[in-house]
């Protein structure tokens, strides 16, 4: 039975999930085996894994935080009230292709790619984090009813994940024009 690590272990932990993060937006999913993600949080993987019982406890940890800082970019972008749907998918497809949002949709597009080739710790994670943006939508969306939000922010993530995959093949000027956006 594992103990309940002490405030400074907490803290230290903490750390290394930050540069862990700092890693996988840099350098994408794909980069993060257990050497590359030690160096990064700049300890060995031995004593990476003190500090998880394993990789798929430190992956879960590490995407939490990608999502923490995610919805924290994107609270920082919403609306000072609730919008009608065709006023704010312009505001939110513009912010989701803006540069300083597009590592988190590059770590997106390579869960969503996971997720599809039936990894299910990925399709859990996506799940979770597509459901974190269906609510954040349906919470920025003036609709006559929660069903409408509902239904409205289903509608926005659609249209997000269009916007993000034409970015990323190049055609992001395509997307953007197809929105009137500059």
């Amino acid at each position: 039975m594992r103990r309940r690590p002490v405030p400074k272990l907490d803290t230290r932990r903490a750390e290394i999930l930050e540069r862990l993060a700092d890693h996988v937006l840099a350098h994408g999913l794909s980069a993060s085996s257990l050497r590359p993600l030690a160096k990064a949080a700049g300890t060995s993987d031995r004593m990476l894994l003190y500090y998880f019982a394993d990789k798929a406890e430190m992956m879960t940890a590490t995407l939490g935080v990608i999502a923490m800082r995610i919805m924290a970019a994107m609270e920082a972008r919403k609306a000072p009230e609730p919008l009608p749907f065709e006023q704010l998918l312009p505001i939110m497809l513009d912010a989701i292709v803006d540069d300083e949002m597009w590592p988190f949709m590059r770590v997106w597009l390579e869960i969503a790619s996971l997720a599809a080739n039936g990894d299910a710790f990925y399709r859990a994670v996506g799940e979770q984090l597509g459901r974190g943006f269906l609510a954040w939508g349906a919470a920025q969306i003036d609709a006559p009813d929660i069903a409408q939000q509902q239904r409205d922010a289903a509608r926005m993530l659609v249209m997000a994940e269009g916007m993000v995959v034409l970015k990323s093949l190049g055609l992001d000027g395509d997307a953007r024009a197809a929105f009137g956006l500059a």
